[in-house]
């Protein structure tokens, strides 16, 4: 797909759904491959889910290593670098947050998130999808659960079925909302996680969608069928 056509998808995705902010296009780099050309690295540190949130807000374009990364968590699970080993462990999260009974559950969240190999990704690449320079391999929506519902019925417009998600309100944004979407081809809806709400200005009504880019065509033709 051109990007005039991607660009030109991301204007109409927004006039039908209402959204009150952009979809973010989101590339994940490779290591070994060349960060697209003429886009500016990040201008100072920050979590995977405030570059989300900053985009889809002020429209800007660039990318981040994994040194830009604040939450080494978030990072690890899209390629950039190991999962710090407290957070691996399930420490951080049974005894540093308390959200779990013990560590093995903790560990056992952790494991089974969505999760591409350590040091796999050079740069995520960040842009709003209506004037992307790059092609994504992801896009991101944040929006409200009735637009999510519009979301997932264009989803099935053309095949039907159901979509398979899971979250466990952990690793949100990169896990749920970027990684699987990338590694499995499946559209990706989360709740958010302690970090994105706590970091960002995701509001308490707004959910994620991950939407793998090759799927990107089926679900525009699908909202130009349902947003009648």
């Amino acid at each position: 797909m051109d990007l005039k056509t991607i660009n030109e998808y991301s204007i109409e995705i927004i006039n039908m759904l209402n959204l009150k902010t952009s979809p973010v296009a989101v590339k994940l780099v490779p290591e070994g491959n060349e960060i697209p050309e003429g886009i500016e690295r990040v201008d100072k540190a920050m979590r995977h889910c405030q570059m989300i949130d900053r985009v889809r807000r002020t429209k800007e374009e660039f990318y981040s290593l994994g040194e830009d990364q604040q939450c080494k968590g978030g990072a690890a699970s899209m390629g950039l670098g190991h999962m710090p080993e407290k957070v691996a462990r399930g420490e951080f999260y049974y005894r540093g947050l308390k959200h779990f009974s013990n560590v093995n559950a903790a560990r056992r969240t952790v494991e089974n998130a969505p999760m591409l190999p350590a040091n796999s990704t050079r740069a995520v690449v960040y842009g709003a999808l209506e004037n992307t320079s790059f092609e994504p391999d992801v896009v991101v929506i944040i929006c409200n659960p009735k637009q999510v519902m519009l979301l997932t019925q264009a989803a099935l417009y053309k095949s039907g079925g159901r979509l398979n998600v899971g979250f466990a309100g952990k690793q949100s944004i990169c896990s749920d909302g970027v990684v699987q979407a990338y590694r499995d081809g499946e559209i990706g809806i989360t709740v958010g996680c302690s970090g994105s709400r706590a970091y960002t200005e995701i509001a308490d009504e707004e959910m994620t969608v991950g939407i793998p880019a090759e799927l990107l065509e089926d679900v525009f033709q699908g909202l130009k069928k349902i947003c009648v």
